[in-house]
């Protein structure tokens, strides 16, 4: 081998590998940065979600309460108003 094709050889080689090297780590910065932009767009959004669960949950623990508390009281108070107004009246007050 002659220094001429050894610098061929170079040149038509050690040219395109560095080239090929520096696109693919421009490729990878790239995807990398938009993986960690897509993270944490998934971050907030799961963060929305437990916001909203935790507000419909406090809604549904305050149905319940109102279901199972208040509905023993209505239930008593329409019981109340079903007996003659002569019985109530005859019942001493407290």
């Amino acid at each position: 081998m002659q220094p001429g094709d050894v610098f061929g050889l170079l040149i038509a080689v050690l040219i395109p590998t560095v080239f090929l090297i520096y696109v693919f780590r421009r490729f990878f910065t790239y995807k990398e940065k938009q993986l960690e932009v897509q993270a944490r767009t998934a971050a907030e959004r799961a963060a929305e979600y437990a916001v909203s669960n935790k507000e419909l949950e406090q809604r549904v623990r305050v149905l319940e309460q109102i279901i199972t508390d208040h509905g023993a009281q209505t239930a008593a108070q329409i019981e109340a108003l079903r007996q003659p107004v002569a019985k109530l009246r005859e019942t001493p007050n407290a």
